[in-house]
C-alpha cells in the first residue's frame, strides 16, 4: 500500500510517501517539503503566533493535496518539539484539525528518540550490536541506546539547532562571547544525561541522523547525497572540532556557499555543530556513521509492524 508520513517539525513540514507492506523495506515514492521554522516563530510567551498558525495550516493543506495527488491510502500525521512545547499547542492542533481535517499526533521527546532508534536499528541490523543514536532536530536533541529494537535508555533535550540559534546566537556572524555562552550551556545540558547511558557500557556502533549531521559530514568530506543511500558516510570528531571555529567566523551567506549546506539551514549550522561536538565529546565518541533513516521511517516501520501483527504475520 502507499503510505504517507506528514512530519510537522521545528524546521520543515515534510510529507514522505512510500510504497510499503509488512515484512518489506519501505520504498520512497515522493517527497514534499516546505520550510516553516516553527521553532523560530514562537513569541515571548512560547506561543506560535497567528502568522505561524496561518502558515502551518496552509502548508498542511498543500501537503494533503500532494498526498492525494500521489495516491496515498493512509496518512500518518505527527508533530514534534515546536508544536509539542508551544504554550498554545492545544489551540494550534484544534485549528489545524478544524481547517484541514488532519489530526496531528504530538510525539513526545522520548517517543521521538525510540522511533528514531527503531529506524536506525532496522537500517544497520542486529550485527551492529549495541547502538548509540544521536539525532539533532530543529527543536531538540534526542539520544537513544540499546541492543534490541526498543532502546534501554532515551533522552530528549531542548538543544535543537533552530531553537538555539534563535535564542542564543544573535548577530551574523554571532558574537564570540555568545558562542562561548551557548557552548557552556549545551555541554552542561548533555553532561546531565551521560551517566544514564554510561551504566549500560560502551556502544558497539554510534550512528547519527538528521540534516544537521548530514551537512556536517558532507563538510568533512562525506559523499554527496546524489551518490545514493547505500554509500557509507561518517563524521569524525577531530574533523568536526576543526570546522566549529571556521563556522563561528562565517556569516550565514558564507556558510550557505559551503558544500552540502542548504540556504535555509545555513544560519543554524553553527548551533547544530556545537551540539554535535558536545555530544560526541561528552559521550566519548570518535566518529559517527550517518544513518539515512530517522523519525519518519521509524513511524512507518511502527505502522507496518502493527499491520503485520493484525494480519498475523
Amino acid at each position: 500500500m502507499r503510505l504517507g508520513v506528514l512530519d510537522v517539525g521545528s524546521n520543515t513540514v515534510h510529507l514522505l510517501v512510500v510504497d510499503a507492506h509488512p515484512g518489506a523495506r519501505p520504498l520512497p515514492a515522493h517527497s514534499h517539503k516546505a520550510e516553516l521554522r516553527l521553532a523560530q516563530l514562537l513569541d515571548e510567551a512560547g506561543a506560535i503566533g497567528p502568522e505561524g498558525v496561518e502558515k502551518l495550516v496552509a502548508v498542511v493543506k498543500d501537503a494533503l493535496q500532494a498526498a492525494e495527488d500521489k495516491g496515498v491510502e493512509d496518512l500518518l500525521p505527527f508533530a514534534t518539539s515546536a508544536v509539542r512545547e508551544a504554550s498554545n499547542a492545544d489551540d494550534v492542533l484544534a485549528r489545524v484539525r478544524a481547517e484541514t481535517g488532519v489530526e496531528l499526533q504530538v510525539v513526545t521527546g522520548a517517543e521521538e528518540a525510540r522511533l528514531t532508534f527503531l529506524a536506525a536499528r532496522r537500517w544497520f541490523g542486529w550485527s551492529a550490536g549495541k547502538l548509540l543514536v544521536l539525532d539533532i532536530g530543529g527543536g531538540s536533541l534526542e539520544v537513544a541506546y540499546g541492543i534490541d529494537e526498543e532502546p534501554d535508555a532515551v533522552a530528549s533535550l531542548p538543544l535543537g539547532a533552530g531553537r538555539l540559534t534563535a535564542g542564543w546566537l544573535p548577530g551574523d556572524p554571532p558574537d564570540p562571547d555568545a558562542i562561548r555562552t551557548l557552548r557552556r550551556h549545551v555541554r552542561a545540558q548533555i553532561a546531565r544525561t551521560v551517566g544514564e547511558f554510561a551504566r549500560f557500557g560502551a556502544p558497539d556502533h554510534v550512528v547519527a541522523t538528521s540534516k544537521t549531521f548530514k551537512q556536517l559530514a558532507r563538510l568533512a568530506g562525506a559523499a554527496r547525497s546524489t551518490e545514493g543511500l547505500y554509500v557509507q558516510r561518517e563524521l569524525k570528531r577531530e574533523s568536526l572540532e576543526a570546522w566549529v571555529p571556521r563556522l563561528a567566523g562565517m556569516t550565514t551567506d558564507q556558510r550557505a556557499e559551503l558544500p552540502g549546506v542548504s540556504e535555509g539551514r545555513a544560519n543554524q549550522l553553527l548551533a547544530g555543530a556545537l551540539v554535535a561536538e558536545g555530544a560526541m565529546d561528552l559521550f566519548g565518541v570518535e566518529k559517527v556513521e550517518i544513518c539515512p533513516w530517522a523519525l519518519r521511517e521509524g513511524v512507518i516501520l511502527r505502522r507496518l509492524d502493527h499491520m503485520g501483527s493484525v494480519q498475523g504475520i
